[in-house]
Order: C-alpha cells, then structure tokens, then sequence
C-alpha cells in the first residue's frame, strides 16, 4: 500500500539489513547498512518523533535538513495522475534546483483533501522554514497514510510535528527519521556506500502499492559530493530506472510516490560522474531490495530474469507482465513451478519473440525449452523465499531484470480487513 495505506499496521523491531548485489547495483561496488542512514553524508541532520498521527503511538514524522554549504536536490515523482498534494507542492519546490529540507509524515497521505489539503502541505513547509530560518519554497513536503487523511487535526498533528523534530535534529538521526516513515513496514530501511571522500546515504519506506512510475515509495537520499542539481538530475534518473522502477510488488501505482536527491557539498570532492553514478545506483538498488523483501504479506521474493531480448523496453515488458500476472504469481505461493503461466503472461506483450522458442527456468532448473517441456517441474524447489525465474526470449542481445513477490492469503487479508 505505501503511499495509500489504509491504515498504520503494527511496526515490528527495527532490524539491520544485510546488503546485496543484484540487477542495476553497479559493477564491484556494494551498498551496506550503518546506523546513519541519511546523515551518513556529512552536512545533514535529522529526526524523527512522535506527533500522534498514528493510532499506535509510534514515530509519525520525519525531517531532514541539508545545512550546506551547497543545496543542490533532484528529485522523480509518480506519474499518476492522481497526485497527492505534498507532490503538487514538491514538484515546484525542486523545480530551481534547490532545497534546504525535507519533512515527510506517515499517518495520512494527504491526498484528495481539497484545498484546505494544499493549504495544510504550505503551512508545513512555512512551519519548517520558519523553524530553520529557510523559506518555504527551499522545503520538500512529502506524505504517506490513508488517502483522504487531511483534516483538522491532521494538520495540527503535523505542524506539532514539525516543531518536534526541529528540536530533535541530530547528526546522528538517520534511523529515527527512517523509522518514523514507516508504515505497513516490518522494518526501517537504509543503505549508505562511502568512497575515498564522499558519501552517498538513504531512506525508504514502502511495502506494497511498489509499481513503478518514475519513482516508487517515499526515498531521501543524501550526499556530501559536490555536484550540481543537473548533474544529480541525471544520475538519479539513471538510477531509478533500473531500481526503484523495476520493483514492481503488486502492479498499483501510488499517488505519493517521491524520491529526493540532496547534496550538500560538504566534502568539498567532485567525483567522476560514472563514479558517482554507480555509487548512488547502488544505494537505490539495496533500498529497492530492501522494499521488495518487505512486501505485504509476501512468502517468496521473486526475480524475472528476461534475456535475449532485442531491446532493453522489450526485456522490461515481459518481465512485468509475469510479474503482474496473478496466476503466475499465486503458483509460486503454493511451490507451483507452472511455467505455462509464464508463457500465457509474455504472450500478452508486444515484444518480439516467437512463443516456441522461449526457454524458461525456474531456481536453475530448465523446465522449457523451444517452448515445449524440458526438466520435470517437481525437480524445482521453490520451499525457499528466493525465488529466480530465467527467462530467454533467443532474438536479442538485451536484458532487464523485475522484482515481484508472490500473491498469498496474508496479502489479500491485509488489503480487505479495513476501510480502501
């Protein structure tokens, strides 16, 4: 659900993440977890606290501060046309290139509130402004809870939050900013990658409603290079297209979505744009990961695998449609290796392909061949929750990679036991 969560589940223990490589990483570098998360980087502070917009009790509002010298920001959005008010406002606010903050509040998302909605997102960034004496149109205001959220007492809470977290900013609040964003999350999600003088460091939150339009779940990501906001256009760009973009959960597309990109120029080191670019592609591809492992109710964690493709569009098509395919997707649930399903899904694309000669594998066992049956399907296992599917289309030089879940009973009850 993420950004149009319908209610604040309960959050388990905050729990480390052992980091991994996969598609879009970034050749020989790694992102890991630290206990800084986005004040990794030097020159930023935040916090995270308690204002009482969740019934739990728990961590509801997030800030984030770049205090300089520099305060380049980038940043990608959904592309749903139905867009939150906090989206409507920080499309503006990035649109020079600058900004000094980012506030981020779960609990409600702030979306289809009318005007009184919009009119709540400016006094929150009018609230942080004028608490870190910036204006207004320096803050990025971001929002994640059950659509329609935006009342009175809504906006109380996050004005009441805003004046918390300024008081509780912190070189060292990177996991309580983290955690306060959290929603039908099981645990708060950070990666950072530190090179020779420079540091890239992020935060997601985000586990369900993860299908890709330009960005995906609400991500801050911070960094002392010293760079421009072009050049932090283009590289977050690179990014999330072959990371957050290609985490696709259950094929529903949020009204939230947001990922911020902020450099402070603290370090006073310009890397190598290539460098720069693998390192922040590293730090999204562990966070999609980490979002992706996280998913509502899911029992197995699945990568399509699509190769030999003519292009790289075709390559990303048919992995989606496996990916969104229902069928597929409560097979693996029961250990089903059921291939068929595979083959009627990439059948519903345009890519170029000839169905009879498609291989497909399944946890490294070939079970299709030229379209047709190839290894016994009860020689696959699928009793663990990695779940790898190859798939090789035989026309092309290209290739992509989707991740998805499976469909299981705790994800329709989830989604059914509560006001949509």
């Amino acid at each position: 659900m993420t950004d149009a969560d319908q209610h604040d589940a309960d959050q388990h223990d905050a729990s480390q993440h052992d980091a991994s490589q996969h598609d879009g990483a970034g050749a020989g570098l790694q992102a890991g977890t630290t206990a800084q998360g986005v004040t990794a980087a030097a020159g930023f502070r935040a916090a995270g606290v308690t204002a009482g917009l969740k019934t739990s009790g728990k961590p509801d509002v997030a800030l984030v501060v770049n205090d300089g010298p520099e305060a380049a920001v980038a940043a990608v959005f959904t592309s749903n046309r139905a867009q939150a008010h906090p989206v409507i406002w920080s499309r503006q606010v990035v649109g020079d290139g600058i900004a000094r903050a980012v506030v981020l509040n779960s609990g409600g998302a702030n979306c289809f509130t009318g005007p009184f909605g919009f009119q709540t997102t400016h006094l929150t960034a009018e609230a942080v402004a004028d608490a870190l004496g910036v204006g207004a149109g320096d803050v990025v205001v971001c929002s994640t809870g059950l659509i329609g959220v935006g009342d009175q007492t809504f906006r109380d809470n996050v004005l009441k939050g805003v004046g918390l977290a300024s008081a509780a900013l912190s070189p060292t609040g990177g996991p309580d900013a983290a955690t306060a964003i959290m929603t039908t999350d099981t645990k708060p999600k950070q990666s950072v990658v530190t090179e020779d003088g420079w540091t890239v460091g992020g935060m997601a939150k985000g586990a369900g409603m993860l299908a890709p339009g330009l960005a995906t779940m609400l991500v801050v990501i911070t960094t002392d290079a010293l760079l421009t906001s072009d050049e932090l256009d283009q590289a977050l760009r690179a990014a999330t297209r072959v990371t957050f973009d290609r985490v696709d959960s259950d094929g529903c597309m949020s009204t939230n979505d947001t990922v911020v990109l902020m450099s402070s120029g603290a370090s006073g080191t310009t890397p190598e744009v290539g460098d720069f670019q693998e390192a922040l592609t590293a730090v999204c591809a562990d966070l999609a990961k980490q979002l992706q492992q996280d998913a509502e109710g899911a029992s197995h964690d699945i990568a399509i695998e699509v190769v030999g493709a003519v292009s790289e569009d075709d390559a990303v098509a048919v992995g989606r449609s496996v990916a969104r395919n229902n069928l597929f997707k409560a097979a693996v649930f029961g250990n089903d290796p059921n291939w068929g399903r595979v083959l009627a899904a990439i059948g519903t694309t345009d890519a170029e392909f000839d169905p009879y000669a498609v291989d497909v594998s399944m946890n490294g066992v070939r079970v299709c061949h030229a379209g047709a049956p190839d290894e016994p399907s009860d020689a696959v296992d699928l009793t663990g929750r990695e779940t790898h599917v190859l798939i090789d289309l035989g026309v092309g030089p290209h290739a992509a990679t989707i991740l998805t879940n499976d469909l299981t009973h705790d994800y329709v009850h989830e989604n059914s036991a509560y006001s949509s």
